[in-house]
């Protein structure tokens, strides 16, 4: 039980701090203006994986992320069950996650002018196509980092956390055109009950879209990791 209430605490903690530094900087991608908000929020993400990494890392591997626990799940790390529970509790995480930052943005209306939970949602001038598949791309990116770094063989040991954290920070500065950035599931999941609206209606993209990269992450690392494999 242990390691499923460390997911729901690191997924909380990655959605509130992550959405919080995004709702607090008004986080937008229309130009340069926006530079600073994007930067600001991408570490925020960043961070907060690295932060977490090292905190619930050896309860329960520190997944936070039902892209990575699908990821792990078809690369054998974790068992059927226990991905299920994983995923269940990360999405309740991020709800817990969500209703915090609500609450607080909720009593200051005017503290920000755009999301209140830093949900997410197709941005200006992309289509429902374009979101789903730079979703698709940026999930294949993130999960395959996650893979190599973490392989109990050829991985990066304690530096994976490390590595996961600044990965999801370029992720981030990359993605957040196109859709504010979800790679994640319950960190979508979360923000979107309580925002509604675009961010309700366009949920299935971002559940959709991760979980599409994580089987190619999975069936890309199989490949490059396998040892009966020519060179």
């Amino acid at each position: 039980m242990k390691k499923y209430l460390a997911e729901l605490v690191g997924t909380m903690v990655l959605v509130l701090m992550g959405c919080g530094v995004a709702v607090s900087v008004n986080c937008t991608s229309a130009g340069l203006e926006g530079t600073a908000s994007v930067i600001a929020t991408a570490f925020a993400f960043g961070l907060s994986v690295v932060a977490m990494a090292y905190t619930i890392g050896g309860i329960s591997g520190c997944h936070i992320n039902p892209a990575i626990t699908l990821g792990a799940l078809l690369t054998k790390r974790i068992g059927a069950k226990d991905a299920v529970m994983y995923m269940i509790f990360q999405t309740i995480g991020a709800i817990i996650g969500a209703a915090i930052l609500f609450a607080l943005t909720s009593t200051s209306p005017d503290m920000v002018a755009g999301t209140a939970t830093g949900a997410n949602a197709t941005q200006t001038g992309v289509d429902v196509m374009g979101g789903l598949l730079a979703e698709i791309v940026f999930t294949f990116v993130f999960v395959l980092v996650v893979l190599g770094t973490t392989d109990s063989k050829k991985g990066a040991g304690n530096f994976a956390g490390l590595a996961i954290g600044l990965s999801l920070v370029l992720v981030h500065l990359a993605c957040i055109r196109y859709t504010g950035t979800s790679v994640n599931p319950a960190r979508s999941i979360g923000p979107a009950l309580f925002e509604g609206g675009k961010a309700l209606e366009q949920l299935w993209i971002f559940i959709v879209g991760p979980f599409v990269g994580a089987v190619l992450a999975a069936g890309c690392w199989g490949m490059l990791s396998c040892n009966k494999c020519e060179d």
